[in-house]
């Protein structure tokens, strides 16, 4: 038997080669990744398993998105009396909060440059059907623009119905403006785009891959849900466009989702989260409504939290963690995906032992098997600190929900786990205002009604294979 030597030599040069990236990778990643434990995971498996974690690690590793900030900077500068101004004219409208929640308001000011005002109007929509009703007769009224930006469009019945509302309007000589997002919408037909753009309508992919250092970035996504129409009425909240979420798909329906409607100073806020997004799309920088139209009649107490990957601070986890601290009596948390970190989960803990209500609401349905396993591995820490865990049976629960004390809700994109907090672009809505938080908390009572409480020694006597499952998932959780 004849031994090919060169190939045999070739092959260890590779395999030194590999290795000796892995450790250089293990070292980026020590240096680089967000928490210790995700560090440690990667360092690892990069030294370990080099040939399958350096390709991952392009993909999944960075938890900073590079280049978006730097775009907005270099645009600031070329119009910054304009956006000056804006953020003027909204500071007109700060209010001052309730002692409760007053720590709030430096970190609005801090993570957006905008405070809660005054002057708003919040709607709260309930299921898709309402939803979709309110956001198709907003768009029927438009006659100036129209911004719409969704992580996930499909082409259905219920995207069939957006596509036709936008062409109508289009053809009436509105501006148009659509932004998807095309990891979420990677189904959504080429002719369904098509048609759009044919009608005048301007098209757009968030295009996360875009720029120098992110062309293998695949674990970024642009999780936002914002309609604006003339600069004077926006909506935003957890329902995407498809028919599923009017409950069409027999596996998850009925399904659960919540949406808010809104007028006044916020608008601007959504308005100016649209354009930013839009100008890292396509850098082209529209011109839009900055007048502000306030509703003197409600005058609700509100502000818009755009977080995402570019930030120089964690905005959205920041702003959680302060917002669970502020909780004295109340708080009550729905969410789909819970897989918080580590600052999230300590904040609630404390929150119960003051003797706060904590009551955490997720789906009993999954959707995404693996972060459904991961929230099993939190029983026994929720059950050894008091906090109560609530599984919605009346279909699947996808709604993004805040409710803290009598005080303020919140609305929005951001789901209870890392992806939202460091890796997700997305938006909250957060409404303090009586009347509104009234709603919410009705709303979430009909949510407990249909739902059942854990009981936390269910899980103890889960098979072994189950468990297993639930500790694989929480020990890659880090990596993601």
């Amino acid at each position: 038997m004849i031994i090919d030597t060169g190939a045999i030599t070739l092959f260890s040069a590779a395999t030194v080669v590999v290795h000796a990236l892995g450790i250089a990778h293990a070292a980026h990643a020590v240096m680089n990744v967000r928490s210790s434990q995700g560090a440690i995971a990667w360092g690892i498996s990069l030294v370990t398993f080099p040939w399958l974690a350096i390709p991952l690690y392009w993909i999944l590793g960075r938890t900073k998105f590079h280049g978006y900030a730097e775009a907005l900077r270099l645009v600031y500068a070329q119009h910054h009396k304009l956006a000056r101004q804006t953020y003027n004219d909204i500071a007109k409208f700060q209010v001052p909060l309730s002692n409760k929640i007053a720590t709030l308001q430096p970190l609005a000011e801090t993570f957006t440059g905008v405070p809660f005002t005054s002057g708003n109007a919040a709607e709260l929509l309930i299921d898709g059907k309402r939803t979709y009703k309110a956001m198709l007769s907003a768009i029927a009224i438009a006659t100036n623009y129209i911004l719409l930006q969704s992580y996930i469009v499909n082409d259905d019945q219920a995207g069939h119905e957006f596509k036709e509302a936008l062409i109508a309007k289009a053809q009436q000589g509105v501006n148009i403006y659509f932004l998807y997002d095309e990891i979420g919408s990677n189904k959504l037909s080429r002719s369904y785009l098509q048609s759009l753009r044919k009608s005048g309508i301007q098209v757009s992919a968030f295009h996360t891959t875009k720029g120098k250092g992110n062309r293998f970035q695949l674990n970024f996504r642009n999780h936002r849900k914002i309609l604006v129409v003339d600069g004077e009425i926006a909506f935003v909240g957890g329902l995407n466009i498809g028919d599923e979420y009017l409950g069409k798909n027999p596996r998850l329906s009925p399904w659960r989702d919540t949406h808010m409607k809104l007028q006044g100073p916020t608008v601007q806020s959504l308005q100016a989260s649209f354009l930013q997004d839009w100008y890292w799309a396509t850098r082209q920088l529209l011109d839009v409504n900055w007048q502000i139209k306030p509703n003197r009649e409600l005058n609700q107490s509100a502000f818009v939290l755009p977080t995402g990957p570019a930030d120089r601070l964690k905005a959205c986890n920041l702003f959680f963690v302060n917002a669970i601290n502020e909780a004295q009596n109340r708080l009550w948390i729905a969410t789909p995906y819970f897989v918080p970190d580590d600052a999230t989960l300590t904040a609630l803990k404390l929150a119960s032992m003051r003797g706060v209500d904590v009551r955490i609401l997720l789906p009993n349905r999954p959707d995404h098997l693996f972060v459904y396993l991961c929230s099993f591995s939190y029983y026994s820490e929720m059950e050894a600190f008091g906090i109560k865990l609530y599984r919605y049976k009346h279909g699947f629960m996808h709604q993004k929900i805040i409710l803290i004390d009598d005080d303020m809700a919140g609305v929005g994109t951001v789901n209870l786990d890392n992806r939202s907090f460091f890796l997700n672009f997305e938006v909250m809505g957060f409404v303090a205002a009586p009347q509104f938080v009234t709603s919410v908390e009705r709303m979430l009572k009909d949510d407990l009604a249909v739902s059942v409480a854990v009981d936390f020694s269910d899980y103890k006597r889960k098979p072994l294979w189950f468990k297993l499952a639930v500790r694989i998932s929480r020990l890659l959780m880090p990596l993601l």
